[in-house]
């Protein structure tokens, strides 16, 4: 019987503002006090977990002075090095401050603009400096309340503009990171630039480095739209774009949750963990998720297990259907007959243009959809 106990081999992390949030909200003051992140690097080695994030200003308070940023960092240095956890991922709070109120590299002030050049710089620094290899872009505040705010067209440009500055400064500083894009369709904007994977990876064809970015996707992110999160991220690694992936749940139309994972969609989750598992992603696992309001730490705790567990339970699920014969012969079932694709040449378009096809008996064949879905209920159901 598997432990489903984690494994630093699982990549399995949580961010400093995940297990750090104190439960407000925006009816709500805050129902967990402040814990430092020494304290949340020490509790997410309680936990079991292999990595910890951070936004810049969840480990250096933006407004320290270089004295407080070097002590901070030491300090939190000392408990990785403590506990063994890494930092696998680093990005930038473009989002909280009053400044970016019309967003960070999208803004119609030029000076704020400059800004968040100037922060992200400073912190892909300290990324970095912690052992990051990937630096996430959430652009929260890049978007509208309404059209007559922004050209589109324009703020893709800077949007574009800033990217391609800030590759360029990560290759003169010769380090060895590599951007993702998170996607989000709405909230807090109205409407946020880049609302999807599809969007993220036709802009970063437009980059000057594309190969340096790839994306991030959210499975709340692309839920609240109303989209098949596998299928965006399956999308994303057929592109060889999947640097990151940001795991957590949420109830379709809602705002942005950020359940636990697995806690409300579980087939989705499952073919998700699959889909990760059969083609090999190797990236971290990140749980970008909160605990319910309602829990103290102990509960925080339980939070951070329950999202690990959910994993490694669908996970094994997922070896279990792969060696299930009942379901692996519908497969075969389905998938018969050659699969091979038809390369193309002049003569081999005229032989297909020629062959004689019994479109009636194509309409009649049944596909056992029905039976290979309730099959997989049933596992996931456990009594398979």
């Amino acid at each position: 019987m598997p432990s489903y106990t984690p494994m630093p081999s699982d990549t399995f992390t949580f961010g400093l503002w995940t297990v750090g949030n104190i439960g407000r909200d925006p009816f709500g003051d805050p129902v967990r006090k402040p814990i430092n992140p020494v304290e949340i690097v020490h509790l997410l080695a309680e936990v079991g977990a292999w990595g910890v994030n951070f936004h810049d200003n969840d480990l250096v308070p933006i407004d320290a002075s270089p004295a407080e940023r070097n002590r901070i960092v030491r300090d939190f240095n000392a408990a990785l090095r403590e506990t063994g956890l890494v930092v696998p991922m680093a990005t930038t709070n473009l989002f909280s401050d009053p400044a970016f109120k019309d967003g960070a590299f999208t803004s119609n002030d030029p000076q704020v603009r400059a800004y968040a050049l100037h922060k992200t710089m400073h912190a892909i620094d300290l990324g970095v400096e912690c052992g990051a290899k990937t630096y996430v872009f959430w652009g929260g505040r890049e978007g509208v309340e309404t059209d007559a705010a922004k050209n589109p067209v324009e703020a893709i440009k800077r949007f574009r503009e800033a990217i391609n500055f800030l590759c360029a400064y990560v290759k003169d500083q010769g380090y060895a990171l590599r951007f993702a894009l998170e996607p989000k369709p709405n909230e807090p904007r109205g409407d946020i630039f880049l609302a999807t994977v599809g969007h993220a990876l036709a802009f970063i064809a437009t980059l000057d480095s594309p190969e340096m970015v790839g994306v991030n996707p959210e499975v709340a992110h692309e839920t609240m739209a109303g989209l098949n999160f596998l299928h965006g991220v399956a999308q994303a690694w057929d592109a060889g774009k999947l640097f990151h992936i940001d795991l957590n749940d949420q109830v379709v139309g809602r705002y942005d949750q950020d359940f636990r994972f697995a806690a409300v969609n579980l087939k989705a989750a499952f073919f998700l963990v699959k889909f990760l598992e059969d083609v090999g992603y190797a990236g971290p696992r990140h749980f970008d998720a909160h605990a319910y309001r309602t829990e103290s730490y102990e509960g925080v705790k339980a939070f951070a297990r329950g999202c690990m567990r959910s994993y490694l339970i669908l996970k094994e699920k997922a070896r279990q259907w792969n060696a299930d014969a009942d379901i692996q012969a519908l497969l075969a079932e389905i998938n018969a007959g050659d699969q091979a694709p038809i390369p193309y040449s002049a003569e081999a378009a005229e032989v297909l243009k020629e062959r004689d096809f019994d479109r009636q008996a194509l309409g009649i064949r049944g596909m056992p959809y029905e039976q290979l879905d309730q099959l997989t209920v049933e596992l996931l159901l456990g009594v398979r």
